[in-house]
């Protein structure tokens, strides 16, 4: 299974897999792996990958991309699939190939698979927590620098979705963007010039208010997302309430994303107030790696 199966992540993902694996091996193999050299060189094994807990599966072409740089002949024959729901003690894959070569991609191949499975697993668990609401569970820039769009597209491999990109494809006005720019109306004004002039990137314009005057403000200024920064409850379904509004007089819906302090005790009663979208920075910053295990086989005489 490649990237392929999930070709709606807006992003070309080839190269930045091939980009994190140079990086990953050249920091842990660097000049040479100096104790794969205790095993004589002819030597050839067939490992196994079992994981441990639960998990939802991801990151299987940056673990194939791991040993195929170190070794072309390596064959991996998985037994599930990039986005499979697994159980404890799953047989994820059968590794065959040269021992040196077998020991030394290990961590490096390890460490994206647990990584990236962590990533998916925690996504699918808000996305369960919500499931039969509308809203969608979307990541944030709160990732692990240098691996931005691998933890994204986990993200979407778990079910979730993507907030901008980047800096480089939507624009973002926060509150030091308001206070630079003189307010929200001037803010959102030159935030759709700039987006007029660069409309074949810029995907969207969301404005972070802080209170129901503000989302009125920005909703007549016609933004095209609202963030709802650290609103309780009963304020977000004031501003559903005041967006809905909105849209029946205009015929513009503006949608609404609610972030700040979510957590799975609470993500269920922020999507049940009707907002369109939730933005959790810990789906890929405070990242647990699922616990996986690789393990030589004896190879029959």
């Amino acid at each position: 299974m490649t990237t392929q199966d999930f070709a709606d992540f807006p992003y070309p993902l080839e190269a930045e897999i091939a980009r994190n694996v140079s990086a990953a091996l050249t920091e842990d193999i660097g000049a040479g792996d100096l104790t794969a050299e205790l095993v004589p060189a002819g030597n050839n094994s067939i490992a196994t990958v079992i994981v441990r807990e639960p998990a939802v599966i991801c990151g299987i072409p940056w673990f194939n991309r791991c040993f195929a740089e170190i070794d072309a002949s390596i064959r991996i024959n998985w037994r599930v699939q990039e986005g499979d729901h697994v159980g404890p003690d799953t047989l994820l894959c059968e590794i065959h190939g040269p021992s040196r070569a077998l020991l030394s991609g290990e961590r490096a191949a390890l460490n994206f698979l647990q990584l990236l499975s962590g990533v998916a697993t925690r996504a699918a668990t808000f996305v369960d927590t919500i499931a039969g609401t509308k809203a969608q569970i979307v990541d944030t820039r709160k990732t692990i620098p240098g691996l931005r769009f691998a933890q994204k597209y986990a993200v979407r491999v778990g079910g979730g979705g993507n907030h901008r990109l980047a800096l480089w494809d939507a624009i973002l006005i926060k509150e030091n963007h308001i206070l630079a720019a003189g307010g929200i109306t001037p803010a959102v004004k030159a935030a759709q010039a700039v987006a007029s002039q660069h409309a074949d990137r810029c995907r969207f314009i969301q404005v972070e208010v802080e209170s129901i005057a503000e989302l009125d403000e920005a909703l007549a200024a016609g933004a095209d997302f609202l963030l709802l920064d650290n609103f309780d409850l009963a304020m977000m379904r004031d501003g559903v309430a005041h967006r809905d509004s909105w849209a029946a007089k205009t015929g513009t819906a503006a949608k609404l994303e609610a972030s700040g302090g979510v957590s799975l005790d609470t993500v269920r009663a922020i999507a049940e107030t009707g907002v369109d979208r939730i933005s959790i920075g810990g789906l890929t910053k405070d990242v647990r790696a699922i616990d996986l295990s690789m393990r030589f086989k004896d190879i029959p005489a």
